[in-house]
């Protein structure tokens, strides 16, 4: 649970999202993630360091180990599901503003 307890946390699984691709350094990261507070993101990029899932590589930017990439697979369903999701919620927004 303790996995659970660490991706719930708010912006986690954004700020993992957000270095899927790519390293990213504080500000980038933050400008991606809707501008967060700094606190916010350091406090968590700690933790995910902690936990192994993230590290700085040497310009001093912020990238996925390789235990935090293969998280990737298993949220790559998750994001699936939320543009389902979200196509969903349009599509219900739009035939309640028809029968208005």
């Amino acid at each position: 649970m303790a996995a659970m307890d660490l991706l719930g946390r708010r912006w986690a699984l954004r700020i993992l999202w957000e270095l899927r691709h790519e390293p990213l350094g504080a500000r980038a990261l933050r400008s991606r993630c809707d501008q967060m507070s700094s606190s916010v993101l350091y406090e968590r990029l700690g933790e995910l360091t902690e936990a192994g899932l993230v590290a700085r590589d040497e310009t001093g930017a912020y990238l996925l180990t390789g235990l935090g990439a293969s998280l990737g697979s298993a949220l790559e369903p998750l994001n699936a599901w939320a543009g389902r999701w979200s196509d969903s919620q349009q599509q219900a927004d739009h035939e309640e503003g028809a029968n208005r």
